[in-house]
């Protein structure tokens, strides 16, 4: 761990070559596979990073800005129970939300190191000097995998693990189950998690939150294509595609997808394959999961965690959940 007030330590566990390869392997299995689909991580190149950040401003994207005002209220409480004096932030990119609980942390007298964990070393590095800089702690960042490198966290100090932004319903349940598994079993006894969830509510709402009139998350969407056709030479026509949101009540998810508007067929060089589309075939890009505090209570405890507290706002829109593990 790096002293206080000294560069950041950042351990590197994406070897080179790796995100390629991934890429490759995706879009290989998504395009290739018997239903089409890719995995959302593939939308945050630059644009798409740049994209999603206006998607957080729009009136009808809820999520962002409600989690921020739970954090400004709740802060100073969650740093009570939670008595930590590390922060771990998974999936931390510029770690912009996490300056309340650093602020709160530190008004307590507790703040003595974070620790960072994102796949985007760049974006890590930046946001790792900054909160040295700002602080004056110690910063030991991770870059890594959370499927693959959660073990590699530093386990030193009485630790709050925080997975904002509601990241986690990106996941299906049975990778949910795999998370919290192996989670749990790299915290202690007095580490608390302290996790982000988007609640169930009027399925028009999540809709829109999705599938807004600037057509900001459509231009998002089709983004996907774009990195397919810079980096592994695929001659997608994004327009060609049409932005879809819905909502499967009976996943209790919103899910994003892209449908093509005619008969298509595309290469992608780096596979050397075609891939054929018939009008109205459709490409799932992403799932968003929702939950009621009942729901992720049990899934939690199955998990292995105790739920202690849950802060919501007025409007139950969203829900920061804090718990420790039960052995």
């Amino acid at each position: 761990m790096s002293p206080t007030g000294t560069e950041p330590v950042v351990d590197v566990h994406i070897e080179p070559g790796e995100r390629r390869r991934r890429l490759e392997r995706d879009v290989r299995q998504g395009m290739l596979g018997g239903v089409r689909s890719l995995p959302p991580v593939w939308f945050y190149d630059h644009r798409g990073s740049l994209l999603f950040d206006q998607i957080t401003r729009l009136e009808a994207y809820y999520p962002t800005r409600t989690e921020r005002s739970i954090l400004a209220a709740a802060a100073p409480a969650i740093v009570e129970a939670s008595e930590a004096d590390t922060l771990v932030e998974l999936g931390s990119g510029t770690s912009d939300k996490t300056l309340l609980l650093l602020d709160a942390m530190t008004a307590a007298g507790r703040l003595r190191r974070f620790v960072p964990f994102d796949v985007s070393e760049e974006v890590l590095r930046a946001a790792s000097a900054e909160i040295a800089a700002r602080y004056g702690i110690g910063v030991h960042a991770v870059v890594g995998d959370f499927h693959r490198h959660l073990g590699q966290i530093p386990t030193e100090g009485r630790r709050l693990v925080a997975f904002l932004g509601g990241t986690v319903g990106n996941l299906r349940p049975v990778e949910r189950r795999r998370f919290w598994a192996d989670l749990d079993v790299t915290m202690g006894h007095r580490d608390h998690l302290l996790l982000g969830v988007d609640l169930v509510k009027d399925p028009a709402r999540l809709v829109a939150a999705y599938d807004d009139s600037e057509g900001v998350t459509a231009e998002f969407n089709r983004n996907v294509l774009k990195v397919i056709n810079l980096e592994l030479g695929a001659d997608f026509e994004p327009a060609a595609f049409d932005h879809v949101a819905l909502w499967n009540a009976d996943e209790r998810w919103i899910e994003m997808r892209l449908r093509s508007t005619t008969d298509q067929k595309v290469r992608i060089e780096a596979l050397d394959v075609w891939v054929s589309f018939a009008a109205g075939d459709e490409i799932l890009t992403e799932i968003s999961a929702k939950f009621t505090v009942d729901g992720i209570r049990e899934e939690l405890w199955v998990g292995g965690f105790v739920l202690d507290e849950c802060f919501t706002d007025p409007s139950d829109d969203f829900a920061l959940v804090l718990a420790h593990p039960y052995c």
